[in-house]
C-alpha cells in the first residue's frame, strides 16, 4: 500500500478525503478508515470494513465526481474519540463522522454517515 499523508487532527480527514477523491484514489480514501469501519453508504445500506469501503469508492470515483471542501462544524473530542461534521454546500442535510486516534497519534474514521437529510415536519 502506498504511503499516505496521515490525518494528525480529526479535521484533516475531510481535506484528505477531498484531495484523494478528486484524484480518483479509492485506495487513498479507504486508507482514511479503520480496518473495521462502518459507512452508511450507499443510501439505505451499510458498508463494513476498509476493503468494502474501497470497493464502494472505486465505483463512485469511476464517474470522476468533483468534491468541494466544506467548512467543518466544531469538532467534539473526548479522549481518543472525536465527532466531525460538515453542512453540505448543496443544503442536503449534514455529514458526520466518528473518528478515533490511533496509537501513532493519527486519526481514522470509525463511523461515517456521509449524508443524511434534515428531518421533515
Amino acid at each position: 500500500m502506498p504511503e499516505y499523508e496521515q490525518a494528525m487532527r480529526p479535521e484533516d480527514i475531510t481535506r484528505l478525503f477531498v484531495e484523494r477523491s478528486n484524484a480518483g484514489d479509492a485506495a487513498g480514501v479507504a486508507a482514511l478508515y479503520e480496518v473495521d469501519a462502518v459507512m452508511a453508504y450507499p443510501p439505505g445500506e451499510l458498508t463494513v470494513g476498509r476493503e468494502a469501503i474501497r470497493a464502494v469508492w472505486e465505483k463512485v470515483l469511476a464517474n470522476a465526481p468533483r468534491f468541494e471542501p466544506e467548512p467543518p462544524l466544531p469538532t467534539l473530542i473526548s479522549g481518543d474519540i472525536a465527532l466531525t461534521s460538515t453542512p453540505p454546500k448543496d443544503g442536503a442535510g449534514a455529514r458526520a463522522q466518528v473518528v478515533r486516534r490511533q496509537p501513532d497519534g493519527s486519526w481514522l474514521r470509525l463511523l461515517d454517515q456521509p449524508e443524511f437529510a434534515p428531518p421533515t415536519r
